[in-house]
């Protein structure tokens, strides 16, 4: 917040009720105004950064860290710059990767169809709710429960 908070090319702000720091409140956007942006930040928090398998659903790319977090979605499988645009740590790169993009236009349309192609699995129900049960079925397996 401190390095992006009134930034030219950012609208980052704290949207929790318990904002530590009230100088960077700024109200909740819903979806809709989220996606009219090119650039969606997604960054891991307690967790994974939550937003991410929307705004890789979406026409918007999705700019975060190498996530450190894995879940269902298999986020470690993500290919930085082909799924996602990589960024530092600490967020230092962030202008210079979207005015990057910005001028390599072909290149973030390439991102972004690659993200939808990572997606698309995840969108199968059937497929999803085999894979579920086949997981309970191993973890009764495993546990003694079968």
């Amino acid at each position: 917040m401190e390095m992006y908070f009134n930034h030219p090319m950012c609208d980052v702000g704290g949207v929790t009720k318990r904002c530590k720091y009230p100088q960077w409140q700024r109200p909740r956007l819903t979806l809709e105004e989220h996606l009219k942006y090119k650039f969606i930040l997604c960054l891991e928090g307690y967790d994974v950064a939550s937003n991410l398998k929307w705004v890789m659903s979406s026409n918007s790319l999705a700019v975060m860290p190498k996530p450190t977090y894995e879940t269902w979605f298999m986020e470690g499988t993500l290919i930085p710059d082909y799924h996602y645009i990589q960024i530092k740590d600490d967020y230092s790169d962030l202008e210079e990767k979207l005015n990057y993009y910005i001028q390599h236009t072909d290149e973030a349309l390439q991102i972004i169809e690659h993200a939808h192609e990572y997606i698309k699995p995840f969108k199968n129900k059937k497929q999803e709710d085999i894979i579920s049960l086949l997981v309970l079925k191993k973890y009764f397996e495993k546990t003694g429960q079968a």
